[in-house]
């Protein structure tokens, strides 16, 4: 019931006292100045009960952390260099078949190409249409890589060149883990899109061009190339777990959650709605918070970003953070991603998104006229302490001053049902698939970015790379983050029933079919593929960041 309807005085006193109990339990806290606001909590048994884990998530959580351990056969790792990629194999045991398929394709460039579309961090590769001055790739450097005829230019106008830019990591200072620097590098990379293969053909490891930063392409030597393209990979690292997962799931997730819980009462209709999705995000936060980003967490121990670095990268991720690019819809054009081929993220991202509006706009619609959505007073304390929480109360990040329409609001709830289901499946859920090899994923590197070509030696390639105790916790933690456990609420799936009127109830039945259907055509196109992609898949979407 809307408060609007809501006629008898008790039942209006029960929403108002409702919330008053709900803003007493939930109360906003400063994580870092310029950061999304978040929970005041310090240990998770500070939080209401309703919202903590139940007793199988907590045990399965911390057996897992153990069985990581276990699984990576070495319970006390040294701070030796490996003396051999091929000696990673030592510590893996039970392979998924993607990590199998990721150990074996690593080193070549059309599965480098790949993942920026379908592996960890599908979000930051854009459609170049013209270079920036501070990568001057030239024709006559890319020559063997374009179509004989080609040139740069003419290849940017038909659509068919990419570029990625960590311009975010420029000048962060690396960490130190045991006392020995690490390093870090913020590359430009440049890829051609052709015949269904996306290829990188080149790459500059720093912002600022010059005699002391050269552009590495596939033709330099083997070592150069690889040890370029492990730089980029590194920066993804940082990029995915601090801006794409970190800020852009959990942290938003944070702000959806308590929102919600301060200011839509129990019997609100989108209250109903939302609840599934806020399951265990405020719990698994917190226990991030303490675990992974604190002074002494994960992150400073064995990541080249390290904690004060991160903080960086993450406030400047924050300060550019757009209200569009939370929109798949949007995202994809504002990046010119619409046509390029093998996009598989894309594909099922946008056929979730529009099976979720699609039930959220019935849903509103029989809820809400346009005249109910700008009377809803509780509606607006909603959005406007997300717009002050999430620190996008500016107007360039273009989030919504206010509600207007169905259509406005229909979008802005599929936003948040996207992100905090979907797109967080998307960037956490193949962590160990694709990180559990190291060298294609690594938490750290030891030495500078190459300043010069032909430097690079195997030796040396080694030197780079994470040490084994560095190693042996980066995979622990991916392991850890990537398992489900036993109660997992699978998205469409909404065991508490809050919902006894007809039409939400056809419309969650409708909702669960086509979330079905498209588990079907998901699963005919991934049986025709080499690397079947299954992070968008329905069944494997969980309602909420629970993990």
């Amino acid at each position: 019931m809307l408060k609007t309807q809501d006629k008898a005085p008790e039942l209006l006193a029960h929403r108002l006292e409702n919330l008053k109990r709900r803003c007493q339990d939930f109360k906003w806290s400063i994580f870092s100045p310029g950061l999304p606001h978040v929970v005041l909590a310090e240990s998770p048994n500070e939080l209401p009960p309703e919202v903590r884990f139940s007793f199988t998530k907590e045990k399965e959580l911390l057996f897992t952390k153990g069985a990581a351990f276990m699984k990576l056969k070495l319970e006390f790792p040294s701070d030796d260099t490996w003396s051999s990629i091929e000696e990673l194999n030592g510590i893996l045991s039970n392979k998924t078949k993607t990590l199998e398929y990721v150990q074996k394709n690593w080193r070549k460039d059309e599965f480098f190409g790949y993942q920026f579309l379908n592996g960890l961090n599908p979000m930051i590769i854009k459609r170049c249409s013209k270079l920036p001055e501070k990568f001057p790739v030239t024709n006559e450097m890319v020559r063997g890589f374009l179509p004989d005829t080609s040139t740069l230019e003419s290849e940017m106008a038909k659509g068919n060149i990419f570029i990625c830019d960590y311009e975010r990591l420029r000048d962060l200072e690396g960490n130190e883990i045991n006392k020995k620097k690490q390093y870090l590098a913020a590359p430009l990379c440049l890829l051609f899109s052709s015949q269904g293969k996306l290829m990188p053909i080149a790459i500059q490891l720093n912002q600022q061009p010059g005699r002391g930063n050269p552009i590495f392409l596939p033709s330099d030597s083997e070592t150069d190339w690889l040890l370029a393209k492990i730089f980029v990979r590194n920066a993804e690292f940082c990029e995915h777990e601090l801006n794409f997962h970190l800020l852009r799931t959990h942290l938003i997730g944070e702000v959806f959650t308590v929102a919600t819980m301060r200011n839509l009462p129990s019997c609100h209709p989108l209250f109903k709605l939302l609840l599934p999705h806020t399951r265990y995000t405020l719990q698994i936060n917190v226990m991030a918070r303490n675990r992974l980003i604190s002074v002494d967490g994960y992150f400073a121990k064995f990541t080249a970003i390290g904690n004060e670095s991160m903080t960086i990268l993450m406030k400047r991720a924050a300060s550019s953070l757009t209200y569009s690019s939370l929109c798949l819809p949007d995202d994809i054009k504002e990046r010119g991603l619409e046509k390029i081929p093998n996009y598989y993220y894309r594909d099922d991202g946008l056929e979730l998104w529009n099976i979720m509006y699609k039930f959220v706009f019935g849903f509103v619609s029989h809820y809400y006229s346009d005249q109910d959505i700008q009377e809803d007073k509780e509606l607006h304390a909603w959005l406007t302490e997300m717009r002050e929480n999430t620190l996008l109360d500016n107007s360039e990040a273009g989030f919504p001053e206010s509600f207007y329409t169905v259509k406005e609001l229909a979008k802005f709830v599929t936003m948040m049902i996207f992100s905090v289901s979907a797109q967080h499946a998307a960037v956490n859920n193949g962590q160990f698939d694709f990180g559990g090899w190291m060298p294609n994923f690594p938490s750290s590197l030891r030495c500078p970015p190459p300043s010069r070509k032909g430097s690079t030696t195997k030796d040396s390639l080694l030197a780079t790379l994470p040490d084994i105790r560095t190693t042996v916790h980066a995979l622990a933690v991916g392991y850890m983050l990537s398992q489900g456990s036993s109660d997992r609420y699978p998205l469409g799936h909404y065991p508490e029933e809050l919902f006894s009127e007809e039409v939400p109830l056809k419309l969650i039945a409708q909702f669960k079919n086509d979330l079905q259907d498209l588990e079907k055509k998901i699963d005919a196109r991934n049986k025709k593929l080499d690397l079947p992609y299954t992070y968008l898949n329905p069944r494997n979407v969980e309602n909420s960041v629970a993990i």
